[in-house]
């Protein structure tokens, strides 16, 4: 029987596969994430040159944001994995749902609190 420790090595090492081999996606995301806060920058302090104190936090903002979805996807994958080796032992299922409903409400709370920062940046920089 495989134990616990041995399943978590695998799913780490299958993990790292996964990534190595999808990396550009990941850039891709965390480009358009720069991309539009570079944007909302530009509109609000107008041209915005490099290493800028609003270039750099959004650099660090897009950066978080792209981690925290890797992170996210990361959860749920390991939540999805704890759920198919639970065997039908109920106290294993609970814990994944757990696991799994934890890391979207994680996930909302971030995007909600993202959406608001930029809801009210938006409206502290217009014009009008």
């Amino acid at each position: 029987m495989f134990s616990v420790k041995s399943h978590f090595v695998v799913f780490m090492l299958f993990s790292l596969v996964f990534l190595a081999f999808f990396q550009t996606v990941y850039a891709d995301a965390g480009k358009e994430a720069l991309d539009g806060l570079n944007i909302t920058a530009k509109e609000g302090y107008g041209t915005v040159p490099r290493g800028t104190v609003p270039a750099t936090i959004g650099k660090i903002v897009g950066s978080i944001l792209a981690f925290t979805g890797i992170i996210f996807f990361l959860l749920v994958i390991y939540g999805g994995f704890t759920w198919m080796m639970a065997r039908g032992n109920e106290q294993e299922v609970a814990k994944a749902k757990s696991l799994i409903e934890q890391a979207a409400i994680g996930l909302i709370i971030v995007l909600a609190a993202y959406a608001l920062t930029a809801f009210i940046g938006r409206a502290l920089t217009s014009p009008t």
